[in-house]
């Protein structure tokens, strides 16, 4: 009772001053009247994204919905020890399945991506269906296509914002173990484990929350961030020390990977979670750029530090965005012409360096 008692406290004097409660109140109502929900997420998920439609899953299903996790593409391997994984559905694998079942639902939650475009050939299977659709996501500039929104673009996560919203309506009290760890781990990975995007220090709180709920972090960490096959950890090495470039007078790294590269290193989906930020281990690198050569474009993962807007180079060079540190993009041309694009432009982004 003591902690319930501490936990009602922490919502009212910090979580209402974040998330609209308005909407928090209307978002319960929309729960309360469906009962056929899905969630879903953006094409290549990583852990926030199945953290997030996975969080709500359990807290779904503890309130007697009939709830399904409907997703693009396939999440990577290192994330199927998140209980529910299973029970996913996959656009590429089960096609016929998740357009039934997107069909039949009342409700429809779009989690951590901020345009349909984002969900691939899923898009209009969702955009389609005549249900009510919610939005919650931590990017910036989110279209206008569902019917309530919860956008913060300075949450560490969709997953910090999941939690806020379900302590917002007064559901923390049906927030068990499963949802708990996979909420926990969208934040984990989203932050390489608190180390950035951490905007808010309540975030610690909400951590102490959730180890409430008795989750293993230390179980998170090593199977979200710290495991990995040997041919990707061959990959890494490969990548950092034949294929990192540096330009000290931009204190930029940039890291380059074809298509018969990774298929030397029998790359799968997942192998290369990270690789961006290795460089920013380098004395004086401010930003670091990944360039992977995809089968149909070319994938662009940017970070940084130092308050140095990657997200500006993402929007400007190639029509992505995101976060001020972490931010991506897709080209849709050959790889060399994508580093070229890149390489020339850097002196217009110096005027950022401190």
């Amino acid at each position: 009772m003591e902690k319930t008692n501490y936990f009602v406290n922490f919502v009212n004097s910090k979580m209402d001053k974040l998330i609209d409660t308005k909407k928090a109140r209307d978002f319960l109502k929309l729960l309360m009247e469906s009962e056929r929900i899905v969630m879903t997420c953006h094409v290549r998920p990583d852990g926030d994204a199945i953290g997030s439609t996975l969080g709500l899953w359990h807290l779904l299903r503890t309130l007697g919905k009939e709830a399904t996790v409907v997703v693009p593409d396939k999440a990577p391997p290192s994330l199927s020890f998140l209980p529910g994984f299973k029970e996913i559905g996959v656009y590429t694998v089960h096609k016929e399945f998740c357009e039934k079942t997107i069909g039949e639902s009342d409700l429809i939650i779009c989690c951590d991506f901020n345009i349909p475009s984002r969900q691939d050939n899923l898009a209009p299977v969702v955009q389609n269906a005549r249900c009510r659709k919610v939005l919650i996501d931590h990017h910036t500039e989110p279209s206008d296509f569902t019917d309530l929104v919860f956008s913060y673009p300075r949450m560490s996560s969709t997953c910090e914002l999941v939690f806020r919203i379900i302590a917002a309506m007064g559901l923390y009290e049906h927030v068990d173990r499963d949802c708990a760890t996979c909420l926990l781990t969208g934040i984990i990975t989203d932050t390489r484990n608190f180390t950035v995007n951490v905007k808010y220090p309540d975030i610690y709180d909400i951590l102490m929350r959730l180890l409430e709920k008795d989750v293993d972090k230390d179980r998170i960490i090593k199977e979200a961030l710290n495991t990995r096959s040997l041919n990707s950890l061959k990959l890494e090495a490969y990548a950092l020390s034949q294929k990192m470039e540096i330009f000290p007078d931009h204190r930029c790294a940039l890291i380059t990977l074809d298509k018969d590269e990774l298929k030397e290193f029998s790359y799968e989906k997942g192998d290369t979670e990270g690789l961006v930020n290795k460089p920013l281990e380098v004395k004086g690198m401010v930003y670091s750029i990944f360039l992977r050569e995809d089968p149909d474009c070319v994938k662009i993962s940017g970070r940084s530090c130092d308050d140095f807007p990657v997200s500006e180079i993402c929007k400007e060079l190639y029509g992505g965005g995101g976060h001020l540190q972490a931010a991506g993009a897709e080209f849709y041309g050959p790889l060399e012409e994508c580093r070229k694009i890149l390489v020339d432009n850097m002196n217009r982004f110096d005027k950022y360096l401190k």
